[in-house]
């Protein structure tokens, strides 16, 4: 058992394993022996909203097919630490990519495949616009989360003056509208490039449709097994235009899918294929 005198609640090591097995089902996500405390944390919350008394109560309601609170459980134990402009160094390599395809003419896509927030989606269009120099560039930007919670809040575009306060004045100015409260609004030109919608990396379907001239896939891998990164990593490929690029966090390598991405940049990808 892991229940001390100091918690609330019962919490059985087979409630923890048992959660562990739940969540890489749907998920993919790894929870790593150690990870005991995060998870009683997080979801000893739910357990007080609902009123009830063990854990054993609440992994029986969810199992008996309560599917709300199972979204609720899956979004209480994804991590969705992110902030404009995080990496900063992919976003002059993502101008550098869209100016250089512009001359290809159309509409230019891009995948931020787990958007949080919405800052890196946010983050994304604003570098758009400035490829482009206009409010109104010829990007289109899908933006997927797991999370139903966290894409509610990058759909509103609506953040505290601590969010933005990080990032250049001109352009708070530029992509933002300074609401009565206090907060930032994303601009009605930048909100029309980016759509939002709940997308799971290991489900067996994805609603969103290639060839992408980007993918961020970022500060994701790292939850997951070597197995499962290996099986995103090949649904990834054929989403990428030839010159298409593939954008990873500071602390993920794909050295173990070599055969279809080679490194471009610092933590950015190309097609292996490509020329």
């Amino acid at each position: 058992m892991f229940t001390s005198p100091s918690r609330e609640f019962p919490f059985s090591t087979q409630d923890f394993d048992k959660i562990r097995k739940m969540i890489y089902d749907y998920a993919g996500i790894a929870l790593a022996p150690g990870k005991e405390d995060m998870v009683y944390g997080r979801l000893a919350r739910r357990l007080r909203a609902l009123g009830l008394n063990s854990f054993g109560e609440y992994l029986h309601r969810i199992e008996s097919g309560d599917t709300r609170e199972f979204e609720l459980f899956t979004n209480s134990l994804t991590t969705n630490l992110t902030s404009f402009f995080r990496e900063a160094h992919h976003f002059p390599a993502l101008i550098d990519q869209l100016r250089a395809q512009r001359e290809r003419g159309g509409t230019l896509q891009l995948w931020c495949s787990a958007s949080s927030t919405g800052e890196e989606a946010w983050s994304m269009a604003i570098s758009a616009c400035e490829a482009f120099d206009t409010l109104t560039p010829p990007v289109q930007i899908i933006a997927t989360d797991l999370d139903t919670h966290v894409l509610e809040t990058g759909r509103t575009g609506i953040y505290s003056g601590d969010d933005v306060e990080k990032l250049d004045p001109a352009r708070v100015r530029r992509f933002f509208v300074r609401q009565p409260d206090g907060r930032y609004q994303v601009r009605p030109e930048l909100k029309s490039l980016v759509t939002f919608r709940q997308l799971n990396l290991i489900a067996p379907t994805w609603h969103v449709r290639g060839p992408f001239d980007a993918i961020f896939c970022r500060n994701v891998m790292i939850y997951f097994d070597k197995p499962t990164q290996a099986r995103i990593l090949q649904r990834f490929a054929p989403l990428l235009k030839p010159e298409g690029l593939l954008f990873v966090g500071h602390s993920e390598n794909l050295y173990h899918s070599a055969d279809l991405f080679k490194l471009r940049g610092k933590t950015i990808y190309q097609l292996a294929r490509a020329g």
